[in-house]
């Protein structure tokens, strides 16, 4: 098991059938999670697919993570938590510029610049770094669309699993945001599970 530190990333590799656990050690943790295809495809997570096909936004154990272009990436094999977002970009400098006026315009380390960080290495452009899906993350909405953003539910040792459904690119953070995690930003911990070699 990997430690992400607090406020930063890693950029992993899956081949097709390898598993990803996130683990939240501490609880009350966001991890936001984005992939590309790694076969050279032009792949990148789609919320907008996900949530189509789902009928939801909403999303756990038995549920598919969907590409742009309609090709399964991810399986959700194991959530212990329940409680996720696919609606919200990575928090980036502009986020803290915007909406955190209390750090007067500061740099701020964000999930975005992680992501670039982790994923540059491996091939991934910024530009192609869009709606993330942000484990554990608690967002609900009122009637009227109004919408909140609570500290997770996720106790420590909460686990996320999924397999790749192709060979991907992968990049998760121990999030940034302060006040997506209950006001102190804490670790992640994440494993790659190969795949079990077949038998004969």
């Amino acid at each position: 098991m990997q430690r992400i530190p607090p406020q930063t990333g890693v950029g992993l590799r899956l081949r097709t059938g390898d598993r990803l656990v996130v683990v939240d050690p501490t609880g009350g943790q966001v991890s936001d999670l984005f992939c590309v295809a790694g076969d050279g495809g032009d792949d990148w997570l789609s919320n907008g697919r996900t949530i189509d096909y789902g009928n939801t936004m909403y999303f756990s154990t038995g549920d598919t993570l969907y590409s742009n272009l309609s090709r399964p990436m991810l399986t959700i094999e194991q959530d212990t938590c329940g409680k996720h977002d696919f609606l919200l970009t990575p928090c980036s400098q502009a986020t803290f510029d915007l909406l955190y006026p209390e750090f007067g315009g500061a740099p701020h380390p964000s999930c975005f610049d992680n992501l670039c960080a982790a994923l540059g290495p491996l091939g991934v452009e910024p530009g192609t770094i869009s709606t993330t899906f942000n484990i554990f993350m608690n967002v609900w909405f009122e009637a009227d669309g109004t919408m909140h953003i609570d500290p997770p539910i996720s106790g420590a040792g909460d686990r996320f699993v999924v397999r790749a459904e192709m060979d991907l690119l992968v990049g998760v953070t121990a999030c940034s945001a302060e006040k997506s995690n209950g006001g102190e930003c804490k670790p992640i911990d994440v494993e790659v599970i190969p795949e079990s070699p077949a038998t004969e």
